[in-house]
């Protein structure tokens, strides 16, 4: 799996200076040469492959001048330990001391989004290398000492042991807790905007003093060390190092997942007639009923047959560019046409959407043409015409994956590049069952719109963190601040999730049963798909595929921050399963809600979501030898233990007087609309969020056909 991460675009470029007598380098046979009875004792060889298997590509200036030309070419600039070789075994190129040239321009790229990393290390004076004057004008600088600790130490007090602390101001909010310091120095921060986030313990010498610094520049950061061992490869492993790490680096890179967009596709131009199109469609959408047909008689039903024929017209005139979806396009003129004859009617569809098969197109950066009288669930329950232009993302790391461990032959991501008015809302899908025919749509594919539901998730964490006071690790602040970070976490994300709605241990797939289910239901098989995904996406990360852990991060705060919030409160079953792990995650004590702030455990959620997905599991595998209303009755069981019922609920005090199992409709009807309500901490959350603008959840409603 690791292989598959390798072909990954990468957000942040990270240059490893080795130009200036350092003493750690990221090359192996170099460090064995310095180093030749011990060569991890000069190696970064472990830190760059971190990095290098997250969201980073890792380059060595092994020549040349920090100048600006080079300093363009990347994002973070990692300084380790240089040192006139008297004192340390170096990479033996260029001098310890950066000129004037070269101080401005690390300035300047610091000033501009740049991140830095400086390590230094005890006795920082003597090592002849002029760090100090590179940090100056960050507001930090590395004392000349050497800290002892009798208490707090690891084998020899020389050894300390530091703690490891936040800085909400400068929005660091780390993983780790603890780090040891190999004879280190002092980190000391005096500018405005820096400040100490490692410290040595009380009963050091001396007490409390820096062990770590940071501070924002212009556009970038800076953090600063006072000992190098801490992260080369006989040491990395030790306490919180590796967390420290990356905290550090997805920190100070910051800037560059700000600026990460997606890039332009080739196919994002509209081919000509595109405009031709999508117009006469939205104008043939102005006319239809509800049901989707058009009265002649109606105000501007009149213009029907002049509305069919453009939209006719400018199908054919556009198909030569979608020589790959010509059979479909044919057809969907010729239910134009039959449309149009029989009176324009409800469309039936049946024989275009029979031919429309994106599935077998799934080549990254192919482009459909999508013409349907449809639904948007999410957006309309009523049926309209749309006229969409879309893009499957299929990269050649996800077809592995697909190919070798998740097969799904029906799931197809996408991205919307252009569409009539009916996408205007919160649609994230394109699924048969919403196309309007007069039987049973084929189940042939489903379409998932990944960039819209990033866009979403984005949206909402923006609006609902700074509310609630929730400090995002650096990681998941730069998942949150990627667009094509996020577009490719939810691309792996809908493919386990997707697959999982029909592979377990399932009594039925209720989004498949031709027959009405208690809403709950839905939220529990909602539910135990994300679950599912949070459990594969761990197995994943061990095997080296760097966007299964932002797909962990993206599920937790997609289901905590945006379902339970967005839309109507009438059988949201998206919400309900946003409540439900709200409630395990609550009781767990992996969230802690207190003095108005929300607050995650962030390295216990895997234990605890475990766990529910167990509880989840267990139910399902019963299921199989109940009658269904008893099913029904264990799973809403599972549900109240984490969300509080309806105080008029029936389910909830008057389950006795439904009757037997006899009559399972009846059942159903005694659902209450909003069987579980929001708790405090959602009303509250939600009488807070804006009603309008960039931050605002907009409406979720439940499709026609949708649960009871």
């Amino acid at each position: 799996m690791a292989a598959a991460g390798a072909t990954r675009r990468r957000s942040v470029r990270v240059l490893v200076d080795e130009a200036h007598q350092e003493a750690w380098s990221v090359r192996p046979d170099l460090s064995a040469a310095m180093r030749p009875e011990h060569p991890a004792d000069a190696s970064y060889a472990a830190a760059a492959a971190l990095v290098g298997g997250r969201d980073a590509s890792v380059v060595v200036n092994t020549d040349g001048p920090l100048d600006d030309a080079r300093l363009e070419t990347c994002d973070v600039l990692v300084v380790a330990h240089p040192s006139d070789p008297k004192w340390e075994r170096t990479t033996g190129v260029g001098s310890p001391v950066l000129d004037a040239t070269e101080l401005d321009a690390i300035r300047r790229f610091v000033g501009r989004g740049g991140g830095l990393v400086v390590l230094g290390e005890t006795e920082q004076d003597k090592y002849g290398n002029n760090l100090n004057v590179l940090l100056e004008p960050f507001g930090l600088g590395i004392g000349h000492a050497t800290v002892y600790d009798y208490e707090a130490c690891s084998s020899t007090p020389s050894w300390v042991i530091g703690s490891i602390e936040g800085c909400a101001r400068l929005g660091f909010s780390p993983r780790a807790r603890r780090a040891c310091f190999y004879r280190a120095g002092v980190v000391v921060a005096t500018g405005a905007d820096a400040a100490l986030v490692g410290f040595t313990s009380p009963s050091a010498d001396p007490p409390g003093a820096g062990l770590v610094g940071i501070a924002g520049y212009g556009r970038g950061r800076v953090a600063v060390f006072a000992d190098s061992d801490l992260f080369g490869d006989d040491c990395i492993d030790d306490f919180d190092h590796v967390a420290l790490w990356l905290d550090t680096c997805y920190w100070v890179g910051h800037a560059a997942f700000t600026r990460d967009r997606s890039p332009a596709r080739p196919g994002a131009g509209a081919p000509p007639g595109w405009r031709e199109l999508r117009d006469a469609t939205e104008a043939l959408r102005s006319i239809e009923a509800p049901d989707g047909s058009v009265d002649p008689e109606a105000r501007g039903g009149g213009s029907a047959p002049g509305l069919v024929d453009a939209v006719r017209r400018a199908v054919a005139g556009i198909a030569p560019a979608y020589a790959h979806e010509e059979e479909y396009l044919a057809a969907v003129v010729d239910d134009l046409t039959a449309w149009s004859d029989g009176g324009f009617a409800k469309p039936d569809f049946s024989r275009s959407l029979e031919r429309f098969h994106p599935e077998r197109l799934r080549a990254d950066g192919t482009e459909l043409l999508v013409v349907f009288p449809m639904y948007t669930p999410n957006s309309s329950t009523e049926t309209r015409f749309e006229a969409l232009r879309v893009e499957i993302p299929w990269p050649a790391w996800i077809a592995e994956l697909e190919a070798s461990r998740f097969d799904n032959a029906k799931f197809v991501p996408l991205h919307l590049l252009d569409a009539t008015s009916g996408y205007d809302g919160e649609c994230a899908v394109l699924f048969p069952e919403t196309v309007s025919v007069a039987g049973p749509a084929p189940n042939a594919f489903g379409g998932i719109f990944c960039d819209r539901e990033a866009a979403h998730l984005r949206r909402a964490v923006r609006a609902a963190a700074p509310l609630l006071g929730l400090e995002l690790p650096p990681d998941v602040d730069a998942l949150v601040a990627s667009e094509p970070l996020m577009r490719e976490t939810y691309l792996l994300w809908d493919l386990i999730h997707d697959r999982a709605h029909s592979h377990g241990d399932l009594p039925f797939d209720p989004f498949m049963v031709r027959r009405r289910l208690p809403y709950f239901m839905y939220a529990l098989e909602e539910l135990r798909c994300d679950l599912t995904a949070f459990g594969e996406a761990d197995a994943l990360a061990r095997d080296g595929v760097p966007s299964a852990r932002h797909v962990q991060h993206a599920i937790v705060l997609d289901r905590l921050l945006r379902f339970p919030v967005t839309g109507t409160r009438v059988r949201n079953y998206d919400a309900l399963a946003g409540q439900v792990l709200f409630g395990c995650l609550h009781g767990a004590g992996v969230l802690r809600f207190t003095d108005n702030r929300l607050s995650v455990d962030w390295d216990a959620l895997g234990p605890a979501v475990a766990a529910l997905r167990a509880e989840v599991d267990a139910l399902y595998r019963a299921g199989v030898s109940s009658s269904l209303v008893a099913y029904w009755v264990e799973a809403y069981a599972l549900v109240a233990r984490y969300v509080r019922p309806n105080v008029a609920s029936r389910w909830a005090s008057q389950r006795a007087s439904l009757g037997g199992e006899a009559d399972p409709k009846a059942w159903v009807a005694a659902v209450h609309e909003d069987e579980f309500p929001l708790g405090t901490f959602y009303e509250r959350l939600r009488s807070r969020l804006p009603a309008t603008g960039e931050g605002a959840p907009r409406a979720l409603v439940t499709a026609p056909a949708g649960p009871a």
